[in-house]
């Protein structure tokens, strides 16, 4: 098996009986990058001789047996984190000069490992867009089908992985920008419990519903990532203090007499009829494993989209504010006055979807229309949360699809935004009410990868990635790989 094969488990091995050094197994992956990622797009910035330092540093750290999981192990990372002297873009133009002067919690519990960073991943800018079409630095492609998109916003971290690049990377998820890009480009992303994972450093889209996770190959991956950067964050105000736990810990586990709820709104006629028959079989599957199913209700799925939507962008004008052309990122030639900066840079830096939510949010909590609009979406929010206590009190976990259909046409969706919304439909509601939810592979359209989406209780997360586990112990969908062709 080819280095860009393995699995972090794997790798992990590996490295212990001394097989491939960190050096050896970072050139790998640098040079396969180089090879292909021209017809990917997957990176905004490759580090390699940060990598490589990094990696001879491991390899000292793994001959003295002065290890952690992750030591000496390449990864890829959302250009969203922050890393201390490399640049920081969130794919914005706003930000394309901006060489961040610290690192994110996240990527400073990752450097304590000694893993290896190989750059930083292409995503929908400011992490707002459902297929990485709306990036500064050009759309990313999908490995399986380089026609197609690799699903947004963590579209190069999920692309990287899926095309070999890398073993896994980090991820952000506002409303399944984990979970979706993994349904696209068959692989396994985990979207944690909202405050399990640590914000700091973490550019801001929507404060209430931003999450970090992770994208690797399989569950077993998920959850050694998982417990590398999980954890208390003091510097985070969102992060919950609970102790610190093994997710790998029940991943050998028996289903037998876990329940699996269904709610009906999640399987209706807009869902693309190969998704449907590769949940029906992986049921079969889960059923030979001692899960029963059971009918659950989640009403307030429709009205989801419209709270998000109001949500989202209300927190998104208020985060993005700061970029205003004065303290750092871009800032116009010549303005005329104090007016004229903050227009023009604004105006000439973002995107055409980042200016459409901000506009939205700024009409939604603006005077006269807060209670008719925010208010109301808080109160959905609300009963979406109370939907899953409901559902929850009869079933383990709830199976649904990640998404109504496998991966788009790139400018498929760029000229009607509502159609690109409603590909969030069915992940949506999750971040609304701050729960851990997981896609995995179980199947094909064509030569498209489908995901199903497992959601779970608050914290479940080690559960979540047990019923995983011992899905793709029986199954073979999340072993599959694209075959990649040079530029």
């Amino acid at each position: 098996m080819n280095i860009e094969q393995l699995t972090l488990a794997e790798l992990q091995q590996g490295l212990k009986d001394k097989r491939f050094s960190s050096l050896e197994l970072t050139q790998s992956y640098l040079a396969r990058i180089k090879d292909f990622d021209a017809t990917i797009n997957s990176f905004i910035t490759v580090t390699d001789e940060l990598a490589l330092t990094a990696a001879k540093l491991a390899d000292e750290q793994l001959a003295k047996g002065n290890t952690s999981p992750l030591t000496g192990i390449p990864l890829a990372h959302k250009d969203i984190f922050c890393t201390d002297g490399v640049k920081t873009s969130c794919a914005s133009k706003m930000l394309d000069n901006f060489i961040a002067p610290y690192n994110a919690t996240v990527i400073e519990k990752l450097n304590q490992q000694h893993s290896v960073m190989l750059g930083k991943t292409n995503m929908d800018e400011f992490a707002m867009g459902s297929s990485n079409e709306n990036s500064f630095y050009g759309a990313c492609k999908n490995p399986w089908e380089v026609s197609c998109v690799p699903g947004g916003s963590s579209g190069g971290s999920a692309a990287a992985v899926a095309a070999g690049f890398a073993p896994a990377a980090t991820g952000t998820d506002t409303g399944g920008s984990i979970r979706q890009p993994a349904a696209f480009c068959g692989l396994t992303g985990l979207k944690p419990t909202y405050g399990v994972v640590s914000r700091y450093g973490m550019v801001a889209y929507a404060s209430s519903l931003d999450q970090g996770g992770v994208i690797t190959k399989n569950a077993e991956d998920a959850a050694i990532f998982l417990n590398a950067i999980a954890g208390f964050d003091a510097k985070d105000s969102t992060s919950v203090e609970k102790a610190n736990e093994d997710y790998t810990r029940l991943l050998s586990a028996s289903l037998q007499g876990k329940v699996i709820g269904l709610p009906e709104e999640y399987f209706s006629d807009q869902v693309d009829s190969a998704i449907s028959q590769s949940i029906e079989a992986a049921k079969k599957v889960l059923e030979q494993q001692g899960v029963t199913f059971k009918s659950v209700n989640l009403k307030t799925t429709e009205q989801a989209i419209s709270a998000y939507y109001i949500i989202a962008p209300s927190e998104a004008s208020a985060n993005l504010q700061r970029y205003d052309g004065v303290r750092y990122g871009y800032r116009c030639d010549n303005p005329k006055d104090l007016e004229d900066m903050f227009v023009r840079s604004r105006t000439e830096a973002f995107g055409e979807e980042v200016q459409r939510r901000i506009l939205i949010g700024t009409y939604a909590l603006s005077a006269g229309f807060y209670d008719a609009y925010y208010r109301k979406a808080q109160k959905i929010r609300r009963l979406i949360k109370e939907d899953f206590e409901n559902a929850f009190a009869v079933c383990d976990f709830i199976l649904a699809p990640t998404t109504p259909t496998p991966a788009f046409k790139i400018g498929a969706n760029t000229k009607d935004p509502v159609a690109m919304y409603l590909e969030d439909i069915f992940t949506i509601s999750v971040n609304l009410a701050g729960l851990p939810a997981l896609s995995l592979p179980c199947g094909f359209k064509g030569n498209l990868p489908i995901g199903m989406q497992l959601i779970g209780k608050p914290f479940s997360e080690a559960e979540l990635l047990q019923a995983a586990h011992q899905f793709q112990q029986a199954t073979d969908w999340h072993t599959k790989t694209p075959v990649l062709t040079k530029a």
